[in-house]
């Protein structure tokens, strides 16, 4: 298995920032293809906030590109989302997953963490 424990959520107004982490742990080696974030707003579906690959190639929702920037410590196993700009539909659990291939395991899996509360309001 593979834990990810996010920080950095919070109340903020609209057009502020925060910063998201995440970091990924085992208690054997693994690897990771990606590293991604979520985020599920009340009464709406789990989506794509953005994700970045091992190799650091990265893609974003429309609703967050110019604005939300993920990059990943490889070394450290973490992955960091700026998000700037924020506005009040962007109020909603933000969750960390990795797709990552631990050695005891035969095939990659998709990991969850427990997820932040991102609130944004005035």
């Amino acid at each position: 298995q593979v834990q990810l424990v996010e920080s950095g959520g919070g109340s903020v107004q609209p057009g502020s920032s925060l910063s998201l982490s995440c970091a990924a742990s085992s208690g054997s080696r693994f690897s990771i293809t990606f590293m991604a974030w979520y985020r599920q707003a009340p009464g709406k579906e789990r989506e794509l906030a953005a994700r970045i690959t091992s190799s650091c190639a990265t893609n974003y929702a429309d609703s967050v590109k110019g604005r939300f920037t993920i990059s990943m410590d490889n070394a450290k196993n973490t992955v960091y989302m700026q998000t700037n700009g924020l506005k009040p539909e962007g109020t909603a659990v933000y969750y960390c997953a990795t797709l990552a291939l631990p050695i005891t395991h035969l095939a990659q899996s998709v990991f969850w963490g427990q997820g932040t509360q991102v609130t944004v309001s005035s």
